[in-house]
């Protein structure tokens, strides 16, 4: 019993020993010392204790050797405690300082892969995926022969696929509103937002993975479309919705949407064939 008692507080004995120690250099004038025993905390994962010493550093050590490198591990740092929005904005300090420093390379892959690592799921705003994608592409220009060239590109495919599915979300959105009009501001209607949505993602995207559900919710929106119109835009609405069915089955004959591709068929001829 005694010996359980013994070893949390011997944790927390060493823990204080260690912030003591911690807390004497950070407030030491000793630099060089400083930048040693910044370089230490984070050879051992110790990036929160480095950034606090680094952040200084920075600034004291502009002009000498230690300059470069300091700046360079303080962004690695923030990259690996998480803090991506502060590394690649350091990442992006290190680069304009040293354009033809020794980390120039990976420094910017790293403002590519910190803004990557901070994007948000595709239903939000994807900002960020853009700076992204710009960041990596930069990358590859500077450096075509990149030995993080395979990375840099599979990452640009994963951000694009991010963009795919925002623009599918929101063409989604302006289906299920249907008929409502309160977003409706400047006319129009959600079924038309939902197409012009749908098919500018097939044609800025033309490989996408979701081209067939971007060309069901087209195919789907120009069919309501054409049954709420008023009557004298119904009939070329119609021919339209008809024409676009024939082409998703021609596009793609195995879909499990032919059924209602050829439902909608026969709905619209009751219309055009009068």
């Amino acid at each position: 019993m005694k010996k359980n008692i013994l070893i949390p507080i011997f944790a927390v004995v060493i823990f204080s020993g260690c912030a003591h120690e911690f807390n004497q250099v950070y407030k030491s004038q000793d630099y060089a010392y400083k930048y040693e025993y910044a370089k230490e905390a984070f050879a051992n994962g110790k990036y929160s204790q480095a950034i606090s010493l680094l952040q200084e550093l920075v600034t004291f050590q502009k002009g000498t050797d230690n300059a470069e490198e300091s700046l360079y591990m303080l962004a690695m740092a923030q990259y690996r405690d998480m803090d991506y929005e502060g590394a690649a904005m350091t990442f992006k300090k290190y680069r304009q300082s040293y354009p033809k420093g020794i980390y120039a390379e990976m420094a910017s892959f790293y403002i590519g892969e910190s803004l990557y690592m901070s994007t948000p799921e595709p239903r939000l705003d994807q900002t960020q995926t853009v700076n992204a994608i710009s960041a990596f592409q930069e990358y590859l220009d500077i450096y075509p022969d990149a030995r993080l060239k395979d990375t840099a590109q599979k990452r640009l495919f994963e951000l694009q696929d991010k963009l795919v599915k925002k623009e599918y979300y929101s063409a989604q959105l302006y289906y299920n509103l249907g008929t409502y009009f309160g977003n409706c501001t400047s006319g129009g209607s959600n079924y038309e937002a939902c197409i012009i949505t749908a098919q500018n993602a097939i044609n800025d995207y033309p490989y996408n993975s979701l081209r067939e559900e971007f060309a069901v919710l087209i195919m789907m929106s120009k069919f309501e479309l054409a049954q709420q119109s008023v009557e004298e835009k119904k009939l070329d609405r119609y021919r339209d919705a008809e024409d676009e069915c024939y082409g998703f089955i021609n596009e793609y004959p195995d879909s499990e949407n032919v059924k209602l591709a050829e439902k909608y068929i026969a709905s619209c001829k009751k219309i055009t064939k009068e």
